[in-house]
Parts: C-alpha cells; sequence; structure tokens
C-alpha cells in the first residue's frame, strides 16, 4: 500500500481542555513560596499531557492501518484464487471438447492444492511542535505494504485408475442426484444416456433406442421418449428413487434372540421381528438400484421390491431402470427397460460431435402427450468464432478460434451439469506422481 500523508492537526481543542484542567488547578490558594513550583508543575502536566495525547493516537492510527489492510486483502485474494480455480476447470471442459472434435486425445490438469503466505506491514511516523503561541501542531506520516508468496501445485491427471474413471459410464445414482437436486430429466438424459434399451418383463434384450444424431429415427425415438418423461414429471406423476426393501437374512429362527443379538443387531441396522407362528425373523433394510417408473415403488409389497430388485441386479450398475407402465399415467407411451449411461469421455465426444460430425436437429412435437422441451435442438451448442465473445461465458482459445457456451439459460445450465459430472469423474487427487510446483 502506498505511503499517506496527512495534513498537520491541531491540537487546540485538546488544549483548551487541558488548560481548563490547569487553570482549575491554579485557582486553588497557594503559598507565596509554592508559585515557582506550581508554574513549573503546570508546564510539566502539559508536557505530559501532550505526550499521553500523541501516543494514544499513534496507536489508534496503527490499529486502523492494520484493520484497514489485512481483511481486505485476504478476502479479495481467497476470492480471487477460487475464480480463477473455477475458470480453469470451465476451460479445461471447453479445451477437451475442442481437442476431440478436433480428432485429439484428451487431458486434464488439476490445481490440487494452493499455499499462500501473507505479510502486511504497517509504519507510523508522528511529530508534535509546542511554538511560542501555545499553539501546538502534530505531524504524522502513515505507511503500509502488503505481499504474497503463493505457491502452486498442477497436477497432471492421468494413469490407469483415472483412465477408467473417465471411460466407465456413470453410475445410476448419479443420475438420480441430479434429477433429485431438480436437473429436468430430459435435459440430463440427453446429455448422460447413449440411449434407452428395451427389455422383456424377465429382462432380456429386445432393441436398442440410440440417442445419436446419425441414427435419426431412434434419435427421433429417444427424444420422444426424454419429452414423455419431463411431461410426467412436471405433472408429478414420475418416480426417481433407489428401490428400498428389507433383505431377509435368517427367515425361521426358532429360538428367542437374546438381548445383545437384539442390540447388536440394531446398532447394525438388523431387526428381529417375531412371526405369527412365534419364531423369529432377521431382515436388513437395503436401498438398491435406482427406478425411474410412472408409479410409486412404495405401494409394492416388500416382496414385490425384492423381487423388482434381483431382477434389475441383472443390468450393470451404468443403466437405469425405467418402467412405464401401460395402466398407469402416461401409459399411452409404455416402455420397459433401462437407460443407459455414458462414460465422461462418451459424453466428451457427443458434445464435440455434434459441432462438425454429427449435429442435433429439431424433432417434431407431433407425440401424443404435451412436450416441455425449450425448444433446444442441441443438448450443448458449442459457439466457434473468431472474435472473443462475452466475457461472461465460459471460453477457452484453441487453434487461433474461440470456443465459448452458447448464451442460453438451457446451455448454461447443460454445462452446469456437465460441470458436476466432471468434478464427480476426477474425484479426488491421488498417486499422480510428483506434482508440477511454482512458487512465486
Amino acid at each position: 500500500m502506498p505511503n499517506y500523508a496527512h495534513p498537520p492537526v491541531s491540537l487546540s481543542a485538546i488544549e483548551r481542555g487541558v488548560s481548563f484542567i490547569v487553570i482549575a488547578v491554579a485557582s486553588q490558594p497557594l503559598s507565596k513560596t509554592a508559585q515557582p513550583t506550581a508554574r513549573r508543575s503546570e508546564g510539566e502536566f502539559r508536557d505530559r499531557v501532550r505526550r499521553a495525547t500523541l501516543s494514544l493516537l499513534t496507536a489508534a492510527v496503527a490499529i486502523a492501518i492494520s484493520g484497514c489492510l489485512g481483511p481486505p486483502v485476504l478476502e479479495r485474494q481467497v476470492l480471487g484464487y477460487d475464480e480463477v480455480t473455477k475458470t480453469l476447470d470451465e476451460k479445461l471442459l471447453l479445451l477437451n471438447i475442442a481437442r476431440v472434435s478436433n480428432t485429439e486425445p484428451v487431458h486434464f490438469t488439476s490445481t490440487s492444492s494452493i499455499a499462500a503466505t501473507f505479510n502486511w506491514t504497517t509504519t507510523l511516523g508522528a511529530s508534535g511542535e509546542v511554538t511560542e503561541k501555545g499553539t501546538n501542531f502534530l505531524n504524522l506520516n502513515l505507511g503500509g505494504s502488503a505481499s504474497e508468496n503463493p505457491t502452486f501445485s498442477i497436477s497432471p491427471i492421468s494413469g490407469k485408475e483415472f483412465t477408467e474413471r473417465v471411460a466407465t459410464p456413470f453410475q445410476d445414482t448419479i443420475f438420480e442426484f441430479l434429477v433429485f437436486q431438480g436437473g429436468r430429466i430430459d435435459q440430463v438424459m440427453r446429455l448422460m444416456a447413449a440411449g434407452v434399451e428395451v427389455q422383456k418383463s424377465d429382462g432380456r434384450f429386445v432393441r436398442f433406442i440410440e440417442n445419436d444424431p446419425r441414427r435419426s429415427q431412434e434419435y427421433e425415438e429417444f427424444r420422444r421418449i426424454a419429452a414423455h418423461l419431463q411431461w410426467l414429471n412436471d405433472n408429478r406423476q414420475l418416480f426417481v428413487r433407489p428401490l428400498v426393501f428389507n433383505e431377509t437374512l435368517i427367515a425361521d429362527f426358532k429360538n428367542t434372540p437374546s438381548a445383545a443379538d437384539i442390540n447388536n443387531g440394531f446398532n447394525m441396522g438388523l431387526r428381529w421381528r417375531q412371526k405369527p407362528n412365534g419364531n423369529y425373523e432377521l431382515t436388513r433394510l437395503q436401498s438398491g438400484r435406482v427406478v425411474v417408473a410412472n408409479f410409486d415403488p412404495v405401494a409394492l409389497s416388500d416382496q414385490q421390491r425384492f423381487e423388482l430388485a434381483e431382477k434389475i441386479k441383472k443390468n450393470p450398475s451404468g443403466f437405469v431402470y425405467l418402467d412405464i407402465q401401460p395402466n398407469g399415467p402416461g401409459g399411452n407411451i409404455p416402455i420397459q427397460g433401462a437407460i443407459k449411461l455414458r462414460s465422461m469421455f462418451q459424453i466428451l465426444n457427443f458434445i464435440a460431435g455434434g459441432i462438425r460430425v454429427a449435429p442435433e436437429f429439431q424433432v417434431s412435437s407431433n407425440v401424443p402427450t404435451k412436450v416441455t422441451e425449450e425448444g433446444n435442438i442441441a443438448t450443448l451448442k458449442i459457439n466457434i468464432t473468431d472474435n472473443p465473445p462475452d466475457p461472461r461465458l465460459p471460453t477457452v482459445y484453441y487453434d487461433g478460434r474461440y470456443y465459448s457456451v452458447n448464451d442460453t439459460v438451457w446451455d448454461r445450465t447443460t454445462f452446469l451439469i456437465l460441470s458436476i459430472l466432471f468434478q464427480t469423474t476426477i474425484g479426488r487427487i491421488e498417486n499422480v506422481g510428483i506434482p508440477i510446483t511454482i512458487s512465486k
């Protein structure tokens, strides 16, 4: 911080207050021999008051300087580092989309840690002057400075573990989390789903409806299914939740369980229940796979939920069970099967392909149910321009051109979902070798 110079400050008011005290003291009767001593005491007293006042002002100004310098600087730096980290993540996502669109391999780098040391220094100089006429002056020279020594650890993300996470399809719990938090199910499906696998009631494969514009008929059918599910969700007739049921561990225990067994089982999530025949049953509450249905799974019996969970287990964890019954709401488009989820790399490839190779197109709204899609043609539109776009938009400069997110609510929301999926994929940065450390 630059040095600040203040004009001389008059202490005439303080002097008048001191004079009043001195006059009050001098008004007391004094002996003739005590008068010279009293005058000397009065002068010494005035000098002590001036010095005390100067010390108090010096301390007050020093405290004010340190209070005004430290916290605001720390606040600006912490928020600044956070903003830079967020911007880097956005640029990395766009950069890898640009790389894939140009048939180049993806690569990610993460800022694993930022350590910054802040030093604040304040200086204060003060001088006082008393003239023969009794006028007091106080000159103050104030100064302050702040220094910062940041250290950044940059980790190139690679290796077998990270590659597997990028190439492995997302689990159904991630899909359920995004929809449960208020995301549009059609938007999440268009981004995360590779397609819908139609199955028989016993789980056998029938056909696959791919979410790929290069297969126009399947792509249109997939878009209509996604729009139909969104319509059901808007009308509170769609259930997206994990399947919960009681798993039977001991079906018929003839003896009476001890108090210790009951207490220990309770702490482990186990429940003992006495049956009508007097024997006991030991069960455990289980949270199974995610279900997307036009009926409430809780309304099923516990045995039905258990049997449904056993059937869903036949699908990999990257499949979301889908069951739109013909006798339920929206049953005019019945479908039973699973939503097949993409991996992070497949999502980037899908968005990048939409730029040049396989652009998405508008799907006719001629469907039996009301389409609540907002008429967005692309799942996530990436604009490529020669000139820099609005600085508020996520943008990256690559190969002489600017790649930016389209400026609509739909596209910005989709990019937000993509950012969440990216953070989920990266997870905790471990076993990446020696990070690159930069010190300033």
